[in-house]
């Protein structure tokens, strides 16, 4: 925990954001249309130089309408009252003792940064992936760019129910020539174009009716051109509680009713497909050679499925395995089961829940339930890993509004603003001009081919194009 300190109240509030993804610029846009111009002056945080964090690094490439709420964030970025310090980050450069010396308030918007685990033999084998990292390579995260993904294979699975599992299974199973006008990262595109794979098989735990996706990214999914989505007509029949729940759910009877088009439609030799499997649970990724468990070693070699059927009330279905096992021979296999946020040096921690024990956005200590002062949350490290991109907007809206009612009870930090401190440290971050500078250049490099953009997916690429850029 932070040390007690001296504060002082002659001057403007300070507020730094540790983040500089949709919750963290969200947070600040509420902070702002809530307080006068001469109210706090808040500072962005971010370890990577550039901002926006999952619009920019977990949006499909295919999807640009959706990236185009950058215009909010570069609106708030550019307030007189607001900096973007990128490349910095907490645990690394600075600590929480610093931010608590030389900030009135912190709020941590940190993301989800890690998956959530089937908790199945062979998980950690080659070729099975998360969706977060597969995601964050194909859209040039730096931390990513290595990541070994291996399309050389025939067949692929992709285990979830939701948007980001819709995503995975469009870009693997969709033609790569669809891709080559996005700004998908160039490894992602050649190793799409190099693909083996055409048969994506899409693993759904319970039913149609309680599958997480919107029925715009699945009508999205029936539609591809060159591609069959094959659905099991048997698969679409009902339980009594499905069909109590569907009848109060009209986007679940939107998705119905675009499944049940598609097993009309059946297969029409196009030369790819994405196989949706209802009712199914993965017991184990399999490898080359069989091992204990079944899990085998080696890389992936296959997906051992057990069906279900729902059990429960409607409206709290479960899905209950029956014993009956399958295997499908699949050479990759993708879990998009969920994200999942990690625990941060000096601060409190729900390892069940997966976020920092809060109040409306006020972090709490989880041992005695007390308020910890002057330190704040916001998205998923605060609610977990819930919503679309504008769920953050009411989700910031509640933080800035706890912050603002503390804010005058609070003393000031005693501490000079930051920028001494990072000086004497040899810290020169990433401010907004900095990054306005990369966006031109990425924009740039990405006109040859007819992209909209290219990005840079390494941290000294971008400082070196920083370097030889001259400031206009």
């Amino acid at each position: 925990m932070p040390p007690e300190i001296a504060r002082t109240p002659d001057r403007s509030p300070r507020i730094a954001i540790v983040g500089a993804g949709p919750a963290g610029f969200y947070t600040a846009a509420a902070l702002l249309a809530q307080t006068a111009v001469d109210g706090p002056r808040i500072d962005l945080l971010d370890r990577l130089p550039t901002p926006y964090g999952l619009v920019r690094y977990g949006v499909a490439p295919d999807h640009p309408k959706i990236k185009e709420v950058v215009r909010v964030f570069e609106k708030v970025a550019l307030d007189a009252r607001v900096r973007f310090l990128g490349n910095l980050e907490v645990g690394r450069d600075l600590s929480l003792a610093d931010l608590a010396a030389h900030y009135d308030q912190v709020v941590f918007s940190v993301g989800g940064q890690s998956d959530r685990r089937l908790g199945v033999p062979g998980e950690d084998l080659p070729g099975s992936h998360s969706s977060t990292a597969l995601v964050a390579w194909y859209s040039s995260h730096p931390d990513f760019r290595e990541l070994p993904v291996d399309l050389s294979v025939a067949a692929a699975a992709v285990i979830g129910a939701g948007n980001v599992a819709v995503d995975v299974a469009r870009i693997l199973g969709r033609n790569p020539e669809d891709l080559a006008a996005t700004d998908i990262s160039d490894d992602a595109l050649a190793r799409l174009r190099a693909s083996r794979i055409r048969d994506v098989h899409f693993i759904v735990r319970r039913g149609p009716v309680q599958a997480k996706w919107s029925p715009a990214e699945l009508k999205e999914l029936a539609h591809l051109p060159g591609v069959d989505l094959v659905v099991d007509r048997q698969d679409l029949e009902l339980d009594p509680g499905s069909e109590l729940e569907l009848a109060d759910d009209p986007q679940a009877q939107k998705s119905l009713e675009i499944l049940r088009a598609a097993a009309e439609r059946g297969l029409t030799g196009a030369a790819r497909r994405i196989h949706l499997h209802f009712r199914r649970s993965p017991v184990a990724i399999e490898g080359e050679s069989e091992g204990e468990g079944g899990a085998g070693s080696g890389r992936v070699a296959g997906l051992r499925l057990e069906r279900n059927r729902l059990v429960g009330a409607a409206g709290s279905l479960s899905a209950k395995g029956t014993g009956e096992v399958s295997s499908l021979p699949v050479g990759l296999v993708v879990r998009a089961v969920g994200y999942r946020s990690l625990p941060l040096r000096d601060l409190p921690f729900d390892v069940q829940r997966a976020v920092i024990p809060n109040q409306r956005g006020r972090i709490f200590d989880a041992f005695d339930g007390s308020p910890l002062a002057s330190l704040y949350v916001a998205g998923w490290i605060k609610r977990g890993p819930t919503g679309l991109i504008g769920t953050n907007k009411p989700d910031g809206y509640e933080t800035a509004e706890a912050m603002l009612e503390d804010l005058p009870s609070l003393p000031r930090a005693a501490g000079a603003p930051i920028d001494e401190l990072l000086a004497a440290r040899g810290l020169c971050p990433v401010d907004f001009a900095d990054w306005k500078r990369l966006d031109r250049i990425e924009v740039e490099r990405g006109l040859p081919a007819g992209r909209p953009r290219v990005k840079f997916s390494r941290v000294e690429e971008m400082l070196a194009a920083l370097a030889a850029e001259p400031v206009s």
